[in-house]
């Protein structure tokens, strides 16, 4: 798999997502979950998105059970949570695994292109990559890192065109 573009993924109601209908964007691919010191962050991310939406930028939630067990809700519960708590408008994956033998394909290969510091793997909930226009990672971002401190590395991605 090169880029971004050669992956799919289930949508929360089900449907499936080809992201070959995100070519040409950029993108913020984050896991979450709807029970962690992190989910304000939702809010932020929902600003990026409502901010940098018309100029290409595409964020991308995708739940995730794997860290103290923090987003334990069925697919319609997180979605419900997301929309109802932080009026989340940017499309939300099907939960999924993001470490391990069962570990979503997108996932693997993000790790993959971009490392972590001490592992590849991914250490908790709101881990963010940015992908460029291309189809390829960018940048990393620790759970730690606010979605308000990326907006330079954003508009820089926008800026670039393919």
């Amino acid at each position: 798999m090169n880029t971004i573009y050669d992956f799919n993924a289930e949508r929360m109601d089900g449907t499936k997502q080809a992201f070959t209908d995100y070519e040409g964007q950029v993108l913020l691919i984050v896991n979450t979950a709807s029970k962690c010191g992190f989910t304000p962050q939702f809010e932020g991310l929902e600003t990026l998105y409502e901010q940098y939406q018309d100029q290409g930028l595409m964020v991308i939630g995708f739940p995730c059970n794997q860290f103290g067990s923090q987003d334990p809700g069925s697919n319609e519960e997180i979605g419900a949570f997301c929309q109802k708590n932080y009026g989340v408008s940017f499309p939300m994956m099907a939960k999924i695994d993001v470490n391990g033998a069962d570990a979503h394909p997108i996932f693997e290969w993000l790790k993959d292109q971009k490392g972590g510091v001490l592992t590849d793997g991914i250490k908790w909930n709101f881990t963010k990559f940015l992908i460029g226009r291309d189809g390829q990672v960018i940048d990393r971002y620790a759970p730690t890192t606010k979605p308000e401190a990326i907006h330079s590395d954003i508009e820089k991605a926008l800026a670039t065109m393919v």
